[in-house]
């Protein structure tokens, strides 16, 4: 178990599972994050699809605006991560 893995977060991530759709979820996201920090997220999962996509770092960066470093350390989760990112991607690609 990761070092940040304790009571608390578990009920962040169970309370995130439990939500019941995109609406409740933007609800919960837009009180619990601000809106820059929500975007970013969804901007590592954007860069995460075009690196799957075997995009080029300078290609991700036009397309997202997002820096070489934040592409860097997307491309090292999804090379050397837990697997979350292709977890994601896979679950997009089959709906």
């Amino acid at each position: 178990m990761a070092k940040w893995h304790n009571e608390v977060t578990d009920r962040l991530i169970k309370t995130i599972v439990d939500l019941k759709d995109c609406d409740e979820a933007y609800m919960f996201l837009e009180d619990l994050c601000t809106v820059k920090e929500i975007r970013e997220m969804a901007q590592r999962l954007q860069v995460a699809s075009l690196l799957k996509q075997n995009k080029s770092y300078q290609e991700i960066s036009a397309i997202t605006g997002v820096s070489a470093a934040t592409i860097s350390r997307v491309s090292r989760c999804l090379n050397y991560g837990t697997g979350g990112y292709e977890a994601v991607l896979l679950k997009e690609e089959t709906k």
